[in-house]
């Protein structure tokens, strides 16, 4: 249990202190063509989205973060507190540490704030057989459901992370499987953790009983950074090099969006979006919301006040860039003209 708690608040200290992103904000590379003439009153603008049966004031997530550990517990309660504010939706971190004894008052305080939309974590390589671990069984789903009250559990695909992390799970053979079996008895979406999900793999996901998908893209913090500097930390050369080696891996958020808006599923874009401009692009490509996390990191340390601050002026510049679109809602913004540029066009003009 010690090693789980240090990890955690490894994890944490890694994504406040050091680099973690790969240096390109790929979401920047989206630009709306600028109207002039938007005849829309702003205040009469209407920033609430339905997901999962639902209702948002503005299309945004504070996604999965932290738990497990003593100081997640101040954290996830400003966080929360900030959510209901806000009427926005908030994931926690993975829920294993919690269901298992370690620190669930640090993933439970959720429950102290009418949060519209909460969202469990559960990760998929601990639903198939690992070397010398327990699996995460149906039963325990259920339990990191009522932890927090769930509306719906996310299962997280944190492959890059696991293969860089010495102590990683790396059998991924019948995941899919046993997501489909958990979407028999649980309201169930996907994630990924910061590389993104393609469309082969969003077609795979979309007839298996899943609500929706979370791409994290590539853009934001990297789990293969974090993984790094522990690795540094252990005097760990081979897992050092990885790290370096796969800092950069994964499909560019906005890439990502573009990829999985065909199959059909509520899309919620995170991975590198810092403010409102970017929370209108998400939507302007094709996700139902953007999701945010480390950009309410440092916040989050501090106060519940800070984070509603920080998330207050990601929803002010949304409506901005919806004023500035002549976008009266968000399904006018999701027809707003644009363009694609950079790395990102190359990416999509790729594939």
């Amino acid at each position: 249990m010690t090693q789980i708690r240090e990890r955690k608040a490894d994890h944490i200290d890694i994504c406040v202190n050091e680099r973690t992103a790969p240096g390109y904000c790929y979401w920047d590379d989206v630009r709306f063509v600028h109207n002039a003439l938007p005849e829309i009153d702003a205040d009469d603008i209407d920033t609430t989205c339905w997901l999962f049966g639902r209702k948002l004031e503005f299309p945004l997530i504070v996604t999965a973060i932290t738990g497990g550990f003593p100081g997640a517990t101040k954290i996830n309660a400003n966080i929360a507190e900030a959510c209901a504010e806000l009427g926005i939706g908030m994931g926690v971190g993975s829920e294993r540490a919690g269901v298992t004894g370690v620190c669930p008052e640090s993933y439970s305080v959720i429950k102290d704030y009418d949060v519209p939309l909460v969202i469990g974590n559960v990760g998929a390589p601990q639903l198939v057989p690992q070397k010398s671990k327990d699996l995460f069984s149906p039963e325990m789903v259920g339990q990191a459901k009522d932890l927090i009250d769930a509306d719906v559990v996310a299962i997280h695909l944190n492959y890059l992370q696991e293969v860089v992390q010495p102590e990683g799970d790396t059998n991924a053979k019948g995941v899919r499987d046993a997501i489909r079996g958990l979407a028999r008895e649980y309201p169930i979406m996907v994630k990924e953790t910061g590389a993104g999900i393609s469309r082969d793999v969003a077609e795979r996901l979309k007839g298996i009983g899943i609500l929706g998908i979370d791409i994290a893209g590539m853009g934001g913090t990297s789990f293969s950074a974090v993984e790094l500097y522990r690795a540094m930390k252990a005097e760990d050369d081979v897992r050092t090099g990885m790290g370096e080696t796969f800092f950069d891996w994964g499909i560019p958020s906005p890439v990502s969006v573009v990829e999985a808006r065909g199959c059909g599923l509520p899309i919620i874009a995170s991975g590198g979006v810092l403010d409102g401009v970017h929370v209108a692009a998400s939507i302007a490509m094709g996700a139902t919301c953007a999701g945010v996390a480390n950009a309410v990191l440092r916040e989050a340390q501090e106060s519940a006040k800070a984070v509603i601050d920080k998330l207050t002026i990601i929803r002010e510049e949304l409506r901005a860039a919806m004023l500035l679109t002549g976008s009266a809602d968000l399904a006018a913004l999701s027809k707003a003209r644009h363009v694609v540029l950079g790395q990102t066009r190359q990416w999509i003009d790729a594939l």
